[in-house]
Order: structure tokens, then C-alpha cells, then sequence
């Protein structure tokens, strides 16, 4: 089996964990056999600290970029900081002759700097959209979205998101099958619902508020299976409907019905990898009306249907 050469760029005062993530997943997390080679190169003069200030001694330099069958920025320190020249020049070598280039969170500027992005789709960390927007306007942000491909450059919005982007990028590489046994092994979901509006503003209620709502959500993800009205959620919580929609939206980021959609998918999805219940059955158990409804959504979502969900996930 041919070698896949995976470089991850490293710099000053990266977050270790942002250069954990596709270290582990194109690492460690591999199972024997696996057609990888991690690289970890250093994108500008070492010494390299991480923000924590641990000290990193980086094996490979930018020269063996030239060699990388995909090259993954992990973030950027600073997105008001142009990145190194020699960098951008590297990665701008790397994508003419048809490497994939990934940059996960702020990882996005250094691929912006490097002209990458000029007509592309893309997206970064929500908290830093409008600035890259107004910085990059030849690029199509997507804000709202973990992940974007467009050709053979990815970008994803930020820290975990790195984790869905790098699952997405092996799945691409070796099959699904492949990708799920790496998420199991990491604990996380082969494939996560939702974008980044999830995140926005307050994902979680702060200490001693909407703790009506947040007790809501967890009784509601233990009920999936009963239709849920906006009228009787609201008077469940004891609030007025007006009041209600203001709370739920604030804090999850979006609508009763997309929330309950997403999560009634998500159900769908573990219902189809790990039991072997019919899809009428699955269908009722995640709160669809009808199998059809099921279908619908869940091609309409994730472009296959539940069928051959469950089929990318047999022998695992």
C-alpha cells in the first residue's frame, strides 16, 4: 500500500491542542495498517512553544512540505499577523501541483494570505467571521457551517470542528468504515449535526439562568419520540410562547423544530449503528411520523439515505 503523506505545520505559540488534533487523528488513532505518514514540520525558524509555553522540538522543516500529499494548518496565533513568507510561498507551491490544504480554525487566514481562498467557499471560527469577511471579501465565507470543502482545500470553524474536519478528510481518503473506527476510538461521532450557530453567543445557560431550559433539553433529548408542540414546551417551562422561542433561540442558537430535527437525526443515526431495528421502527423511535419523513430528512441532510448509513457502518 503507497504511503499518504500528511504534514501538519507547526509555529510559535501554537495551541497544543489545535496541533493535537490532526496529530492524533492521523496518528495514534490509526488502526495497524493504515496507509499514513504523519510529518510535523515547523513553518518558521524553531524554537517553536505552544501557548501553554511547553517547548517543541519539530522534526521536519518546510523543505519536506514539497513531499506532503496534504498539508494541514492546524490555526494561527494571530489572525492581524501576515503568516511567514516562506510558509505561504510553501503552500501555495503545494496546492499548484495538486496537494489537498487544510486549515482548520484561524487556520483559514494563513490560507487567505497565501491567496488560496479567492473564489472559494470557506468558513473559520465564528467569533472572528465579520473580520475575515471585511480582510478577504474574494472569499465566500461560510459562517455558519463546521466545515468546507472546495476542491482540494478544506477549511474548518474552530477547535473541535478540527476534529470533524480531519474525520471528514479520512473518511474521503479511506472509506467510512475506516473514519468511524478512528471516531470510536476518539469517542466522538463519525459525522456531528448542526453548524456553528450551535455555538454562538451562549451555548451553555450561564449559572443560574434558563436552567428551566437547559432542564427542558435534556428531557426532551429523553423523549424524542413524542411530538413536541411549541405551546406545550413553552407552558412546560412555565413561560409565554413569545418568551419561550426568545429563551430556546438564545440558547441554542436556533428554531424549536431545527433543534428537534437535528437531534431526532442524530437519534436516527445511532439507532442505525447500533441496533438492528427496521427503519418504520427507527423512525418512531427518533419522533418522525412516518418512515418517509425519516428518509426524506435524513437524505436531505446527509445525502444518503438510512439504509446506506447503516450499511457504511457494518463489520465495525
Amino acid at each position: 500500500m503507497s504511503r499518504h503523506i500528511v504534514a501538519v505545520v507547526a509555529f510559535d505559540r501554537i495551541s497544543a491542542f489545535h496541533l493535537s488534533v490532526p496529530c492524533v487523528v492521523f496518528g495514534e488513532a490509526l488502526p495497524s495498517g493504515h496507509p499514513f505518514e504523519l510529518r510535523v514540520c515547523a513553518g518558521e525558524p524553531q524554537p517553536i512553544r505552544t501557548t501553554a509555553g511547553i517547548g517543541l522540538t519539530v522534526p521536519f522543516d518546510l523543505e519536506r512540505l514539497r513531499e506532503a500529499d496534504t498539508l494541514i494548518v492546524p490555526s494561527w496565533r494571530n489572525p492581524a499577523e501576515r503568516p511567514p513568507e516562506p510558509l505561504l510561498a510553501a503552500l501555495d507551491a503545494a496546492a499548484q501541483r495538486g496537494a489537498r490544504i487544510v486549515g482548520l480554525c484561524l487556520g483559514a487566514y494563513v490560507l487567505a494570505e497565501a491567496g488560496l481562498l479567492d473564489g472559494r467557499r470557506a468558513t473559520t471560527h465564528w467569533e472572528f467571521a465579520a473580520d475575515f469577511a471585511q480582510r478577504y471579501p474574494s472569499v465566500r465565507l461560510d459562517a455558519d457551517v463546521l466545515y468546507v470543502e472546495d476542491g482540494n482545500i478544506l477549511t474548518s470553524a474552530g477547535t473541535a470542528a478540527g476534529i470533524d474536519c480531519c474525520l471528514h478528510l479520512l473518511r474521503q481518503l479511506c472509506g467510512s468504515e475506516f473514519a468511524n473506527r478512528v471516531a470510536r476510538r476518539l469517542v466522538v461521532p463519525p459525522h456531528r449535526q448542526g453548524g456553528q450557530a450551535q455555538f454562538i453567543e451562549q451555548p451553555l445557560p450561564a449559572p443560574g439562568r434558563d436552567t428551566r431550559l437547559a432542564g427542558l433539553l435534556d428531557w426532551l433529548r429523553g423523549n424524542l419520540a413524542e411530538p413536541h408542540s411549541l405551546d406545550d414546551l413553552a407552558s412546560r417551562a412555565a413561560m409565554s410562547r413569545r418568551s419561550f422561542t426568545r429563551h430556546f433561540r438564545a440558547l441554542t442558537g436556533t428554531s424549536l423544530n431545527d433543534w428537534l430535527l437535528a437531534e431526532r437525526l442524530g437519534l436516527s443515526q445511532r439507532l442505525l449503528e447500533s441496533t438492528g431495528h427496521d427503519i418504520p421502527e427507527i423512525a418512531r423511535l427518533s419522533g418522525f411520523k412516518t418512515p418517509e419523513s425519516l428518509r426524506h430528512h435524513f437524505r436531505q441532510t446527509l445525502g444518503v439515505s438510512p439504509a446506506a448509513w447503516r450499511r457504511s457502518f457494518r463489520g465495525i
